[in-house]
C-alpha cells in the first residue's frame, strides 16, 4: 500500500513569533523555520506501518517556497521514500493545499493519506476534512491511535469527551493528534540518505489548480499585554474588586 503524507515548512515552535511593524502578518525574516510538529507525526506513523510491512512506499508532499524541499529532506530522513513539492510563492490556504493534495491523490493514488490535524501557524484544522470532501474518501481525525488490516483502517480518535473508535474503509484520510507517537531522532547517516533520493517539482499550473487566495487578512496584531496580578487580603476584598472593578459578578 502507497501513503501520501503532506508537510508543512513553519516557524519552529520554540520561537517567540513576532508581528511586522506595519502588521501585514507575522515576521519570519532570519527565524527558525522546521517541519509542524503534527506533520512530525504523521510521517514517523507512515513509517512505523512501513516497519509492520502494511505499507510498501511513503510519498511527503509540501506546497510552498522553495525552502519547502528542507522540510521534504527531513521527511526522507524519517523515512519517506520520495518526495513531492508544489512549488509557488502564492499565498497558500487551506482549500487551495486540499485542491493540490486532491490533484496529486487522483495522480498517485495512494491507499491512505495522512496529515497533522493542523498547523501551528495558522491553526485552521481544515486541510485535511477539505481533502476528504474533494476526493471523496472516508476521513478520521485527530487520532491517536492508528492499525491497518482487512482493508480498512481502526482509528482511535480524541473527542470531547474521551475517545472515540471508528472503522474506515481504505482509501481514506486521517490527520494525528499529539498523542499518535512519539517522532524518532533523526540521525545523520539518514540525512545523508534523504540527500539521494527522489524529490520531483511540480507547479500548481502542473497540476491543474488554481491557489488564488480566497481571505484577506487585513492586520495581524499581538494580543494585548496582561495585567500584574494582586494579593488580596480576605474574601470580602475580593469579591468587592470582582464586582466594582472585574464587574464579572
Amino acid at each position: 500500500m502507497k501513503v501520501l503524507v503532506a508537510v508543512k515548512r513553519v516557524v519552529d515552535y520554540n520561537v517567540k513569533v513576532r508581528v511586522k511593524s506595519d502588521g501585514t502578518g507575522v515576521d519570519i525574516a532570519n527565524v527558525k523555520m522546521s517541519m509542524n510538529p503534527f506533520d512530525e507525526i504523521a510521517v514517523e506513523e507512515a513509517v512505523r506501518l512501513k516497519e509492520k510491512g502494511v505499507v510498501t512506499e511513503i510519498i511527503a508532499v509540501s506546497c510552498g517556497v522553495q525552502q519547502c524541499q528542507e522540510t521534504l529532506r527531513t521527511a526522507m530522513a524519517i523515512g519517506a521514500d520520495r518526495a513531492i513539492h508544489v512549488l509557488t510563492d502564492e499565498e497558500l490556504q487551506p482549500l487551495a493545499v486540499a485542491k493540490l493534495l486532491k490533484a496529486l491523490v487522483d495522480k498517485e493514488q495512494p491507499g491512505l493519506i495522512v496529515l497533522g490535524k493542523q498547523a501551528i501557524d495558522d491553526d485552521c484544522n481544515q486541510t485535511g476534512q477539505m481533502l476528504a470532501a474533494l476526493a471523496d474518501l472516508p476521513q478520521a481525525t485527530n487520532a491517536s491511535k492508528v492499525e491497518i488490516a482487512d482493508n480498512q483502517a481502526v482509528v482511535t480518535r480524541e473527542v470531547d469527551g474521551g475517545a472515540e473508535t471508528l472503522a474506515i474503509s481504505l482509501p481514506a484520510v486521517v490527520t494525528t493528534d499529539l498523542r499518535l507517537n512519539e517522532p524518532r531522532y533523526v540521525t545523520l547517516p539518514n540525512i545523508m540518505k534523504a540527500k539521494k533520493k527522489q524529490l520531483d517539482v511540480f507547479s500548481p499550473a502542473d497540476l491543474g489548480v488554481d491557489v488564488t487566495p480566497r481571505i484577506k487578512t487585513l492586520k495581524v496584531s499581538e494580543p494585548p499585554q496582561r495585567s500584574a496580578g494582586i494579593k488580596v487580603p480576605d474574601v470580602a476584598t475580593l469579591v468587592a474588586k470582582l464586582k466594582n472593578e472585574a464587574k464579572v459578578i
